[in-house]
């Protein structure tokens, strides 16, 4: 089997970041001598949110047929990862006094499945632009 649209495989990976985002800590907190981990299952409108998110792009692969609509629900999840960017900062800035976001673990992956839920809006825009292409040559 052989992936026909590069776009596919990105909103994949866009997909499993953020399912383990689910898995690893976003932020920590210093209490004292001892440093704790603040995990998404802590608060739950960020994990509700990225299991949305999640979902969504592995479902946004299967809309192939109705590229206008794999093109919507595309960036409704790119908004909806940004939301959760935002979320995850909301709540270590604002509900947790003394958190410090770790940068190379949670937050990174959620830039990183924003960053492929895009290139993968742009191979969508790019099939677009040359079916229309097509359609005008007939």
């Amino acid at each position: 089997m052989v992936i026909q649209r590069i776009q596919s495989l990105m909103l994949l990976i866009a997909a499993v970041l953020t399912a383990v985002f689910c898995f690893v800590p976003f932020a920590s907190v210093e209490t004292g001598s001892a440093v704790s981990a603040v995990m998404v299952k802590d608060a739950a409108v960020l994990l509700i949110l990225n299991i949305v998110v999640g979902l969504l792009m592995f479902l946004i692969i299967f809309m192939y047929r109705d590229l206008r609509r794999q093109m919507r629900m595309t960036l409704l999840a790119m908004v909806l990862l940004c939301a959760s960017i935002v979320t995850c900062g909301f709540i270590v800035f604002v509900g947790i006094p003394g958190a410090e976001l770790v940068l190379l673990g949670g937050v990174s992956l959620l830039v990183l499945a924003l960053l492929f839920a895009l290139l993968a809006y742009r191979g969508m825009k790019r099939d677009h632009r040359l079916l229309t292409s097509a359609d005008r040559l007939r």
